[in-house]
């Protein structure tokens, strides 16, 4: 997972507001939580990646947002990002923190790496555990089965000083896996170098979804548009 080209993630993700507009998102995100929990000061971001969500729902919308993320590059991005924060490296299966939280987030489809449903509904048992009275839990989805369209072949390329990155990117799907393959070509300097990954997601219908939610003892509805056109689940502690 962005194991060859963590490090640039930042440049190809935040380059361009028509293809990601952390900020818009955010905002959206922080309308959400204010209308939902309007008490709610305190946000775990599971799978923060960058944490370009979390900096500016800090910054800008005034929560105080801690993060965790299984890669260490991110990690390390990320508490740069968040000084007045907690940022941990662990697997959102397993995670154990000692604290309780207004809001869970898990964002730009960050759920479809667990994989397979037992892995989902590991994750959001986790997010019971951790969610405080009264909490909120947000879950952008990734895609479901059928709506992703497998062998189409995507170009992005981004420059900064110093730095010109093309990613190009093609899908397949394997029963209820999607695997995407990243080709990067990375100048720097006089040079350039390359760089491969592959990344696996499960594909989950939202009755799967909601399903997984029920079993965590949450109780979620469906909105099919959500910050970034792939819908949002929002769930609340069941009694």
């Amino acid at each position: 997972m962005y194991s060859s080209a963590a490090d640039l993630y930042d440049l190809l993700h935040t380059g361009n507001r028509d293809y990601k507009d952390y900020t818009a998102e955010a905002a959206e995100l922080a309308a959400v939580i204010r209308r939902v929990h309007p008490e709610a000061q305190t946000l775990l971001d599971v799978a923060c990646g960058t944490a370009e969500h979390a900096r500016l729902l800090t910054q800008e919308h005034g929560f105080r947002v801690d993060g965790v993320d299984i890669n260490p590059t991110f990690v390390n991005i990320a508490r740069a990002k968040l000084p007045h924060g907690s940022v941990v490296e662990a697997d959102m299966t397993t995670f154990e923190l000692p604290g309780r939280y207004d809001v869970i987030l898990c964002l730009f489809s960050s759920i479809g790496y667990a994989r397979t449903l037992e892995n989902v509904q590991r994750t959001l048992a986790r997010f019971r555990a951790h969610l405080g009275e009264g909490g909120l839990v947000l879950v952008e989805p990734w895609f479901a089965p059928g709506a992703l369209e497998p062998g189409r072949v995507f170009v992005k390329t981004v420059e900064a000083p110093g730095v010109t990155v093309c990613r190009m990117s093609c899908s397949e799907i394997e029963g209820r896996l999607s695997r995407l393959h990243f080709e990067y070509l990375i100048g720097r300097a006089g040079r350039i170098e390359r760089a491969s990954e592959i990344h696996e997601l499960g594909l989950f219908t939202t009755e799967e979804m909601l399903d997984c939610f029920r079993q965590a003892r949450l109780e979620a509805t469906y909105d099919p548009k959500g910050p970034y056109g792939r819908g949002l689940f929002l769930a609340r502690a069941a009694a």
